[in-house]
C-alpha cells in the first residue's frame, strides 16, 4: 500500500478528452436491425392494407353492393389491417416469438404429431381458443365474464365487417319486408321473414352481442375498481380504457335499436354518431393496446401442441435441485436457446423448479447482498 505522501505526489491522471459533438441522443436514426425490423413491418402492413382494399372492392363487386354510409368503419378496418400486420411483425421478430413460431408451426404441420393425435389441433383450438379453460382454473367468475365477452365481440365481429365492406347485403323485393335475402358477394344465400324468430335473429345479432358483452367488460371494470392486486399494477389506457369503450359501443348499439322502436328515431342521429366515433376509435386503438393479445393468442395453440407432444412422449424435464417436474423437455430447452439469443448468461436457471427458483434467490440474496450490511 502507498503512503500518503506519494499518492499526493503521484501524477494526476490526464483530463477526460473532450467528446466530438455528435447529433443529441435521440436524433439519430434507427440502428441497422431496428430500422430493418420496421421496413419489414411498415411493408407488411402496407401489403395487407391494399389487399384488404382489394377485397372490399372485388368482394363487392366493385363497390355497387358497397354502403356509403359505412365509409368511415370501412375506413378503420383498412387502418387496423395495417396496424395489425405493423405490430403482429414487429413482435413476431423478437427472439422469443420467432422460437415460438418455429416450434409451434412445426407442430402444427408435423405429419408426426398428426399420426400420434389426429384430435389434438382441434381440441386444443376448442378449449384453449373457444372455451379458454387455463383462464377457468384461475377464477370460475372470471371465467364466466371472459367468455361473455370473446363470444360476443366475435358475434358482433362476424357480422359488422362483412357488412362493412359490402360482402354481406339485405335486400327485399318490396322495399320494406317483411320477406327478406341475405346475398354473400351476390349470391342468394337464404330468404327469410323479417316477423319470425329467424328474421329477428338476422336483424338484431349485434344487439345479442352487446347484452352479451356489457356484463362481461362490468364485471372486469368492477374488479379493477375493488381488487386491490388489480388496481396496484393497472394502467388506465391500457386496462381500463378497452373495457371502457367496450361498454360505450354496446350501449349506444342497443341505444340505436331502442330509438328505433320506441321513440320513432328521436335522437337516433346523435347515438348513429357517437356509436361511430366509439367504433372506428377501438378498431384503431386494437393494435397498440391490450386487445392485441387477441391476435397474439392463436399463435400460442402450436406451441401448446408442442408441449402436450412432447407429454405424450413423456419427455418431462426434472428439477435439477428437487426432482419435481418443471415442464418437458423440448419447452426447456426452447426456452434456454430464447435466453441465449438474448444474450442472458443466467440460462440455466430453467432448469429448475419456480419454488426452488426462489429459494437459490433467497439463498444468493443472504450470501451477496445482505452480507454487505453487516
Amino acid at each position: 500500500m502507498s503512503e500518503p505522501s506519494d499518492v499526493l505526489a503521484a501524477e494526476p491522471p490526464p483530463p477526460p478528452v473532450p467528446p466530438r459533438p455528435t447529433e443529441p441522443p435521440g436524433a439519430g436514426t434507427l440502428p441497422p436491425a431496428g430500422r430493418s425490423v420496421s421496413a419489414r413491418a411498415a411493408l407488411a402492413g402496407t401489403v395487407v392494407s391494399l389487399l384488404l382494399i382489394a377485397a372490399i372492392v372485388l368482394g363487392s363487386r366493385l363497390l355497387s353492393d358497397f354502403d356509403s354510409a359505412l365509409l368511415p368503419y370501412a375506413v378503420a378496418t383498412v387502418f387496423l389491417a395495417f396496424g395489425v400486420a405493423y405490430r403482429y411483425t414487429v413482435w413476431a421478430s423478437a427472439p422469443g416469438a420467432r422460437r415460438l413460431f418455429r416450434k409451434g408451426f412445426g407442430s402444427f404441420f408435423s405429419a408426426a404429431n398428426f399420426r400420434r393425435a389426429p384430435t389434438a389441433v382441434p381440441r386444443m383450438i376448442a378449449t384453449y381458443l373457444g372455451f379458454q379453460k387455463f383462464l377457468g382454473a384461475r377464477s370460475r367468475s372470471r371465467w364466466s365474464a371472459h367468455q361473455l365477452i370473446f363470444w360476443g365481440c366475435l358475434l358482433a365481429a362476424a357480422i359488422t365487417f362483412p357488412l362493412t365492406w359490402g360482402w354481406f347485403t339485405f335486400t327485399s323485393s318490396t322495399g320494406s319486408g317483411p320477406g327478406y335475402e341475405m346475398r354473400i358477394w351476390g349470391f342468394k344465400v337464404i330468404g327469410f321473414n323479417s316477423l319470425n324468430v329467424l328474421g329477428w335473429l338476422m336483424f338484431h345479432g349485434l344487439d345479442i352481442a352487446a347484452v352479451l358483452v356489457i356484463p362481461g367488460a362490468s364485471y372486469f371494470l368492477w374488479r379493477r375498481m375493488k381488487d386491490r392486486g388489480a388496481i396496484t399494477g393497472q394502467r388506465f389506457a391500457y386496462d381500463l380504457l378497452p373495457l371502457i369503450c367496450l361498454i360505450v359501443i354496446s350501449v349506444t348499439g342497443l341505444l340505436l335499436t331502442f330509438s328505433s322502436i320506441f321513440l320513432h328515431g328521436g335522437g337516433y342521429e346523435f347515438l348513429a354518431l357517437l356509436h361511430m366515433v366509439s367504433v372506428v376509435f377501438t378498431l384503431i386503438y386494437i393494435p397498440f393496446g391490450k386487445f392485441f393479445h387477441i391476435v397474439q393468442r392463436p399463435a400460442a395453440v402450436g406451441m401448446q401442441l408442442f408441449k402436450y407432444t412432447a407429454h405424450r412422449d413423456e419427455q418431462v424435464f426434472a428439477c435439477k435441485r428437487c426432482g419435481e417436474p418443471v415442464d418437458t423437455a423440448p419447452y426447456v430447452e426452447n426456452l434456454r436457446g430464447t435466453m441465449q439469443d438474448l444474450k442472458l448468461d443466467f440460462n440455466a436457471f430453467v432448469e429448475y423448479c419456480p419454488r426452488c427458483k426462489r429459494m437459490l434467490r433467497g439463498n444468493a440474496y443472504l450470501a451477496h447482498v445482505k452480507r454487505g450490511f453487516k
